[in-house]
């Protein structure tokens, strides 16, 4: 039964300073014999002040908090799901990019946020990730130590076709690292986690950020593991951290066995969509 570590951060505009903690806690979960480590969304840069930003954005090969993360990986032997870095493509756009990195520490997948958090929201905060960041178009799923992991990020969450292509494909794990905001977070973060691994009968990892940020955000918490039934298996709180959790990847095929959703679904007439 493989253990996992997750790290709950709340990460600032220093990616220095993100890096080392990144370090720091490959080196713990390792420690707790963990074989796999995950981090949230933006684990390298948090900081809404884009012209601020702007020279800590750069490519894959520039980048100190990836660089770090395959070296821990790499110093420990252990696998770390990179939850995501803002870097710079091929094209010169920023990207909103996660990362498995196996344990010699070479990267294994990517997997561009597909899907732009461009809300307005009650309490008055705005955001426009679109304005910024270039959207992927590519479903991506990695082979691990927990066996097929499908990569989302964040708000990805609340848009279950993205999750129907990663049931099709009899994801084990699905990774959902995130940077809720609070009021988002109250009202709908269990909810749409025990969703997505209820109908996926998939394990959900849901690394998250936390408390109050250098740039002025506050962000949920709540780190989650959730399982193939739909129970929470580890809910971090609100305080950063790493914690722990052992996976029962037999119980995905126990819980597919009596609720076979997956081999039951039939598809919807596209005229219904109409």
């Amino acid at each position: 039964m493989p253990r996992i570590a997750i790290l709950q951060m709340t990460t600032g505009i220093h990616p220095d300073a993100n890096a080392a903690t990144i370090l720091s806690a490959a080196a713990d979960a390792k420690a707790g014999n963990a074989s796999m480590l995950f981090t949230p969304e933006m684990s390298g840069l948090l900081d809404r002040d884009r012209k601020r930003a702007a020279p800590n954005v750069v490519s894959e090969a520039a980048n100190p908090v990836l660089a770090a993360a395959c070296t821990a990986a790499a110093e420990h032997g252990i696998w770390v799901a990179l939850g995501s870095l803002a870097v710079v493509d091929g094209g010169g756009n920023w990207v909103n990019r996660s990362f498995i990195i196996d344990n010699l520490g070479k990267i294994t997948a990517r997997y561009d946020k597909m899907h732009m958090f461009d809300v307005d929201l009650a309490s008055g905060e705005r955001w426009r990730e679109s304005a910024a960041f270039t959207a992927g178009d590519e479903v991506v799923i990695a082979q691990t130590p927990l066996g097929r992991l499908g990569l989302t990020i964040c708000y990805d969450v609340r848009f279950p076709a993205l999750f129907d292509v990663l049931g099709r494909r009899k994801c084990d794990v699905i990774a959902i690292p995130a940077a809720f905001t609070v009021p988002t977070g109250k009202a709908h973060w269990h909810v749409l986690q025990r969703a997505r691994a209820i109908e996926a009968s998939a394990y959900v990892i849901a690394a998250a950020q936390t408390g109050r940020h250098e740039d002025g955000r506050e962000t949920y918490g709540h780190s989650l593991v959730v399982d193939p039934w739909g129970d929470v298996v580890l809910d971090m709180g609100v305080e950063a951290g790493l914690g722990f959790a052992d996976i029962d990847l037999s119980s995905i095929a126990a819980v597919r066995g009596q609720l076979p959703s997956l081999a039951n679904r039939r598809d919807i007439p596209k005229s219904d969509f109409l």
